[in-house]
């Protein structure tokens, strides 16, 4: 639960439990957005990583800090997840769960630099930049967005909201993109007009976040 602005482990527990049902819900629709402009597996992808995060979770006997089931996730997405998904998104959870240590709760504030981490670890890994097409469109101005908030002396839940909603701007942004990472940079010209799949993932991804910490509240 969440007291103040302080994060424990069970809600990181719900929030990837959140992911994966959302997920499961919006796989067609992403497999459908990748068709269009990749190898149209990213919402299956996306479904067999997170179904596989939630049985590990499931599995474990002892609680864990919250860096600590980051990291897990983050290995078990890389291990289960093909394509460019499962490495990606591991990546970044792993960096996350490593920004935040072995501490049993963390501050709003460590959750940005977490997902500061997260994108780090992204952009490192698929050496993508704004205005590339990709997830990182959605994620930057998202993360840009939760620091202005929590810097302003929002509560968690507020600046949680705006950055989901400029997340959501970002991904949009990607619809009259030309692609220049990933198998969609492929289609050149002809990648146009599409949103791509990775930036609508990390909506749902963020979105599941900003629900989890308003009902812990």
């Amino acid at each position: 639960m969440i007291t103040g602005s302080t994060v424990r482990a069970q809600t990181i527990i719900s929030w990837l439990k959140e992911i994966e049902t959302e997920i499961a819900e919006q796989s067609a629709y992403l497999t459908q957005l990748d068709a269009a402009i990749g190898d149209g597996d990213h919402g299956t992808n996306m479904n067999r990583g997170f179904t596989a995060v939630g049985r590990v979770l499931a599995e474990q006997d002892e609680p864990a800090p919250p860096g600590r089931l980051l990291i897990l996730a983050g290995k078990t997405l890389i291990s289960t997840v093909g394509g460019a998904s499962g490495p990606l998104w591991g990546t970044a959870l792993r960096r996350a769960g490593r920004s935040l240590g072995d501490a049993e709760t963390f501050d709003a504030q460590q959750l940005a630099e977490a997902l500061d981490a997260a994108i780090s670890g992204v952009v490192e890994l698929g050496s993508a930049e704004p205005g590339d097409k990709t997830m990182i469109d959605a994620l930057t101005p998202a993360a840009a967005k939760l620091h202005q908030g929590l810097d302003a002396g929002e509560p968690l839940e507020q600046a949680l909201a705006a950055a989901v909603r400029a997340a959501k701007a970002g991904a949009e942004s990607t619809v009259p993109m030309e692609a220049r990472k990933g198998r969609a940079s492929y289609l050149g010209e002809r990648s146009i007009g599409h949103l791509d799949p990775g930036a609508a993932s990390s909506v749902i991804i963020l979105s599941a976040l900003q629900r989890v910490v308003a009902r812990d509240q």
